[in-house]
Order: structure tokens, then sequence, then C-alpha cells
């Protein structure tokens, strides 16, 4: 719905030959005529459901079919949905709103730009900011904050902090562990900026860490520099997931990355198409994807590198302009 109309709020989008509509309850209806301005905004009563006021609106256009986005209604929804509208023949939109986002235009690239910003300055403070002793709660809490400091209208998700044997979770959710000495500390987080995503990772060491983890290390950071060198249009994403894989592969620690090379963002923090072992897609010009390698070993920890990039006319460009060589604190 944002990406059709600028509107945040809760509701209904409702569009077809000379209509464009937004049926909503009473607590958006401002919103709604303030972000989306060159819309119909219908506003419904007491008692009435925003489906049965969707089915007065297509009755009153003649409207007799809708593609409707059945990967965002529930069940129980649907169901709803087809009972409030029985004249109504609903047929699936097949991902095409998602499929318009892939490729973005100018201003979504600098809003982009900016949401990377915005992480990459909060990055640099938290560095001045980790010590010995405190908690990942503690240095996530910090990091949200210079986001939404530095002007983030939200988080693009859940900051990721996770010190020592922590790193061995790709999803880590901070904790009260606290940062000891010789600890890699991966920091996975972004920024969103007026509805648009960041998504970076760094690892970094508190003292120096253990011989075999700056190894690790070393291959992450190849993987993903290697890998993020090849992205291009036209590229197919499963050859660009190879390239890093077989490094980490080549190297012993294949069976320790588990996850995809990389997604595709914007809106959300997840989009297609993927960087990925099964991907069939191809890359495309201003497409913007992540390219993030990791190694993540139980009882030792991990390392992830990750940069948002923007797929260029000839190769990419990263969105993510802080260093990804190790820095030890």
């Amino acid at each position: 719905m944002f990406y059709l109309s600028g509107y945040t709020g809760e509701g209904l989008l409702i569009a077809a030959p000379g209509l464009k509509a937004i049926v909503t309850d009473s607590r958006y209806t401002e919103q709604a005529q303030r972000q989306s301005p060159g819309f119909e905004i219908l506003t419904i009563e007491t008692g009435v459901s925003h489906f049965t006021l969707a089915a007065r609106l297509c009755a009153r256009q003649g409207i007799h079919s809708l593609r409707y986005e059945d990967d965002h209604v529930t069940v129980k929804g649907f169901a709803s949905m087809q009972t409030a509208m029985p004249g109504i023949t609903f047929v699936s939109l097949d991902n095409l709103p998602e499929k318009m986002r892939v490729v973005k235009d100018d201003g979504e690239l600098v809003l982009m730009q900016k949401a990377c910003d915005i992480s990459c300055k909060a990055f640099d403070h938290i560095l001045g900011f980790i010590k010995l002793g405190l908690t990942e709660k503690q240095i996530e809490l910090a990091l949200n904050f210079k986001m939404y400091e530095l002007g983030a209208e939200a988080l693009a998700f859940n900051t990721i902090v996770a010190s020592g044997p922590n790193g061995s979770l790709p999803h880590a959710i901070p904790g009260e562990r606290k940062v000891e000495s010789g600890d890699m500390i991966t920091l996975d987080f972004g920024a969103k900026y007026q509805g648009y995503c960041a998504d970076m990772t760094r690892t970094v060491a508190v003292g120096k860490p253990k011989d075999e983890m700056r190894r690790i290390y070393e291959i992450v950071l190849r993987a993903q520099t290697t890998s993020q060198d090849a992205l291009a249009p036209g590229k197919n994403c499963v050859d660009i997931d190879r390239i890093a894989r077989d490094i980490i592969a080549g190297e012993g620690y294949g069976q320790f990355f588990g996850h995809g090379l990389g997604h595709s963002l914007g809106i959300d923090v997840h989009e297609d198409p993927r960087l990925s072992p099964v991907s069939q897609a191809k890359l495309e010009t201003n497409l913007v994807i992540t390219v993030e390698p990791g190694i993540y070993v139980p009882g030792l920890g991990g390392v992830r590198i990750e940069n948002s990039c923007v797929i260029t006319d000839t190769a990419a460009r990263s969105l993510v302009s802080a260093p990804r060589e190790l820095i030890i604190l």
C-alpha cells in the first residue's frame, strides 16, 4: 500500500481505471488525507467493516473482479472478504507489487543511500562506545538510539548484537552477556528512512581475537569482496552465491555457512530476488541487493560481513561506506 500511495496506516487500497481509493477507519482518516492527497479516502462507520465499505465502492464503480495480495491476507481474512463481497471474483496478484518494486528509481535510491549513511554514521559512533563489560543489550540500545538521533524514522529490523560464542547464532537476540577481551562482536543493523531500509553487518574484535577467528574473518572478507565484485546486470544470482560458497567451502568451513548469500531490499528489508544456491533470477540495473557471507562455528563464534549494493549499468556500487577490514578496538 505504501509503495502505491505513500500511506503508512491501516486499511485497504483499491485501484482501477479512474479510481484510487483507500478504505480506513477514523484513526487514520487525516493521516491518509495528508499522505495520499490524490486518493479518495473512505472512512468506515461504526459497525461497518472495511470489506463491506469496499463492496459498496465496487458496486458504485461497477467492479466485479479484484486482484488481491494473497501473501498478505490470512485464511480468516479471505473468508471475511468473500462474505462481505459475494458478487466479487478474487484473483491472486501473484506478487505483482513485489515485482514492480524490484528495480528502484532514482528517488528511491536517494532514500536508500540516506538510510545507509545513517547506519554507517551510527556504526562509527558505536565503535567508540563499545568497551569491556558492556552487555549486548546495552550496545544494541546505544546503536538504535544513535540511528534515531541521526534521522531514522524506524529500525529496518531488530538489531543483532552477538558477542563471543553467541556469534555462532546468525540471528542472535542481544542479551545480558558482557563483552570480554578477545571477543568478536557481530553487529547486523539498519535504519529505515522515509519508508526505505538499510542493511549492513560488521564484525569487530575487542582486544586480540583468537587465531582461528582471525582466519575465519579473512576467509569471510575474501568471500564478501570477491562475490560483491562479481555483481553486474544480467548475472545469475545462483552464480554469485556460488563464488562466496566455493571460497568458504575451499577453506574447510562450508558446513558453517548455511544461509543464502544475500537478498534484495527496499521498502521491506527482505525482498526478491535472492542470492542463493537455488535462485534462478538475474540481476538488473538499479536493483539493490545485500552480499553477506558468514561462518558460524558453535562453541567458538562467528563472522559476517554485509554490504547493501546497487547494481549499476556495468557492475555494482556499495551503499555502505564503512570499512570491511577487521577493526580491533
